[in-house]
């Protein structure tokens, strides 16, 4: 009797996934925010996050995922209904929920869900919400480009102002005990940069610090995009392979940091939380995954976000059977460059309409990156830049993306804001 009480026992702490706190649940929220078959890495990366949690025990109905779903059964997808995110690697695509897709996968959407407001999203995917409470851990896993305080939902995009406001909510109304946040975007460390607080229990690391591109990997011949990003690999992997009851946070941090060589991996928040087990918000039961061997190193194909596109054209040319498929593949190359260019005349003509000195312009453009501060006028310009400027394409054009430092540096360096509001009316209305 009293070994089938201990049995007992031991199957309710597995099936309820306890964390050690107080019987506290794990939740899971997991988002890809692009679109389009160049941006299959970032599905793909979400995708595989959702087999690593849910393998290590964290219930479907404790997961959201966030994803357009545009990708497994793409009409460029050579294996429909299969995605993978790494050279010949498995299907991460099968069984993962869709719970917000399509348009749904949005920056309000994305807020609503992540401080439980399932009032405000009642006929909208699934309505399922981080439902947690104070003795919960929760993790959040965002995939997608980013810019300097912004990260990108398709046509739309979050200010980092936006995201603390949230997190200060759900820490307000006790909504977790801690919180791990994973971040892959270019410029990620600007979006808790001097914002995240060291005393609201929440531990975030990003694939980037405030002022560099993050990096693609693993280009694959046969998909003709790439299937991953460098620091997503990196942690994902180390998850697969690890036991994660044993890893602490900061070692799984510093095995990342030290293999993602693109980029500087950085911390920020509640440091004393890397001191926990990676188990205690990713899951702690033994997962299932079998660790795929001689995987390909992903350095070797590694390219900057924003040259993605140029680098998909420039391999498929280079893959091109016949004459006609090259000469298609050269066009849409030389109209990508061209677009490009124009970007950056576009920035450039701003800078200059703002500035007369061309010392000034070249430090603007070329010069140091700084930190934003003056949050008012950088929105502030912005919004106006994606209203007045819609050939920019910004946020989903990632090359443009990279140029929003440039509003920035002229903010801080006491540009007034109707200065700037002038300046892109003049480029961009003639």
């Amino acid at each position: 009797m009293k070994t089938l009480l201990i049995l007992g026992l031991s199957v309710v702490l597995v099936l309820g996934a306890d964390t050690g706190n107080q019987q506290g649940k794990h939740w899971a929220l997991l988002v890809a925010g692009s679109n389009t078959w160049g941006n299959y890495r970032h599905q793909a990366d979400v995708c595989h996050a959702y087999q690593i949690v849910h393998a290590h025990g964290v219930p479907d109905e404790n997961i959201v995922v966030m994803m357009y779903d545009d990708i497994a059964h793409n009409k460029e997808n050579p294996t429909p209904g299969i995605v993978i995110n790494q050279p010949n690697g498995k299907d991460v695509y099968h069984g993962v929920p869709k719970d917000y897709t399509g348009a749904h996968v949005n920056p309000q959407v994305f807020l609503d869900v992540l401080t439980g407001k399932k009032e405000k999203l009642k006929g909208i995917g699934s309505g399922k919400v981080i439902d947690s409470g104070p003795n919960d851990h929760v993790f959040v896993n965002f995939v997608d480009h980013g810019a300097p305080g912004i990260v990108a939902f398709g046509d739309k995009y979050l200010h980092a102002k936006a995201l603390m406001a949230a997190i200060q909510e759900m820490h307000q109304k006790k909504k977790y005990q801690k919180l791990l946040f994973y971040l892959e975007a270019c410029e990620s460390g600007s979006m808790f940069e001097n914002l995240l607080p060291k005393n609201i229990n929440v531990f975030a690391t990003t694939a980037s610090n405030a002022r560099e591109s993050s990096y693609a990997c693993y280009f694959d011949k046969k998909r003709q995009t790439y299937l991953g990003d460098v620091y997503s690999v990196m942690w994902m992997q180390d998850s697969d392979k690890e036991d994660l009851t044993k890893e602490t946070l900061q070692s799984q941090f510093l095995i990342t940091k030290k293999k993602t060589n693109t980029s500087h991996v950085m911390e920020y928040g509640d440091l004393s939380i890397n001191t926990m087990m990676v188990a205690e918000f990713l899951g702690n039961m033994t997962s299932s995954i079998v660790v795929q061997p001689n995987v390909a190193n992903p350095y070797e194909d590694a390219v900057k976000s924003e040259d993605v596109p140029v680098a998909i054209l420039e391999r498929s040319l280079k893959l091109a059977k016949s004459e006609t498929e090259k000469s298609q593949l050269q066009i849409r190359l030389n109209e990508l460059l061209k677009e490009r260019q124009m970007v950056r005349r576009t920035f450039e003509s701003i800078i200059s309409l703002v500035n007369e000195d061309t010392e000034m312009v070249n430090k603007i453009l070329n010069g140091e990156r700084h930190t934003i501060h003056d949050w008012d006028c950088y929105e502030s310009a912005l919004n106006k830049l994606v209203q007045t400027c819609p050939q920019l394409n910004i946020p989903q054009n990632d090359y443009a993306l990279r140029h929003l430092y440039t509003l920035v540096n002229m903010c801080e360096t006491n540009t007034s804001v109707d200065i700037l509001h002038e300046a892109i009316d003049e480029v961009c209305r003639h």
